[in-house]
């Protein structure tokens, strides 16, 4: 399967299901009251904008990884956790004129009752983590030991919580402390350890890939049951930094198969010859910029599955 087997969608338009929701990348729709179609789209973010460019091949490929990591970590592989997927046919839910958009890049779900914690786990200081280490010598109130670099691999990997914010505003970095003042403590914990155990078994089948997961972010829901259940996409390129184990180095920011590449050409963008202030409208995207960015997420994803 190559990344243009399917048509380019920046937006899907299906009339058979309702519309729940458009977020930065997936489009859901209700299927009944208990399960969800999440249609991946080609849009790309970065510093919560949408741009207004698609990525060739993008919301394919997301899936496949997102499929590839479910298969590994969910009840047919490790069984760490619960997981959303419900195991039906997506194209069995829309109406047949409407297959093409849903094709190879869609999951049907459960529908659940999302918790508004992002579980952000971290093995390597990089990012926001490297620049808040340099100044407090701690990473969102976790303390870590003198002499780390940029790049450096943690001692272990660290829990670092953020917040939830509404469409287009930017996610908050929060202590444990204050998931326990949201959710309780019991429910807290549970995605304080099940998220580091996800982490710690993805990291290990990813470096036998040759590839870093430097850090990544779950995100869960509860069932009717109360059952805790990992949902969302996983450990793709959007969620997760991607390193190549083989060019690392520490002390540098390595070389990446996610979005840094577009947000390293972003930082210097200009609209209208200003620089651009990171809000919408993006600037246009080159062709070779959206073609290069493109190659990152496929690249990725032939080292993870062939």
């Amino acid at each position: 399967m190559t990344t243009h087997s399917i048509p380019v969608l920046h937006t899907s338009a299906l009339t058979s299901l309702p519309l729940l929701a458009r977020g930065k990348v997936r489009d859901n729709y209700a299927v009944g009251d208990d399960r969800i179609l999440m249609v991946a789209s080609d849009r790309i973010s970065a510093f919560d904008v949408i741009m207004g460019e698609p990525i060739p091949g993008k919301g394919e490929l997301l899936t496949r990884m997102a499929l590839f990591w479910f298969d590994k970590l969910g009840p047919n592989g490790l069984a760490i956790c619960p997981i959303h997927l419900t195991g039906d046919d997506p194209e069995s839910v829309v109406a047949p004129t409407e297959a093409a958009q849903v094709r190879g890049r869609s999951m049907l779900v459960k529908r659940l009752q999302p918790i508004p914690v992002e579980a952000v786990v971290r093995g390597y200081l990089a990012g926001s983590g490297w620049q808040e280490y340099q100044a407090s010598r701690s990473v969102c109130g976790v303390p870590l030991p003198e002499g780390l670099t940029n790049a450096s691999q943690l001692p272990e990997p660290i829990y670092t919580p953020a917040a939830k914010a509404a469409m287009g505003e930017h996610d908050e970095n929060i202590t444990f402390e204050r998931t326990v003042e949201m959710i309780g403590l019991d429910l807290a914990t549970r995605i304080r350890d099940i998220s580091i155990r996800l982490y710690e078994a993805a990291a290990a089948i990813a470096l036998a890939k040759g590839i870093i997961i430097a850090d990544t972010k779950f995100e869960f829901g509860l069932d009717s049951d109360g059952t805790l259940v990992l949902m969302d996409e996983v450990l793709t390129p959007d969620s997760s930094r991607y390193w190549p184990a083989d060019s690392y180095q520490e002390g540098i920011n390595p070389p990446s198969y996610d979005k840094q590449f577009l947000r390293d050409w972003l930082e210097t963008a200009t609209i209208g010859g200003t620089r651009w202030d990171k809000t919408a409208p993006a600037p246009h995207l080159p062709r070779d910029i959206i073609e290069k960015t493109a190659a990152k997420y496929q690249e990725a994803l032939t080292r993870l599955v062939g």
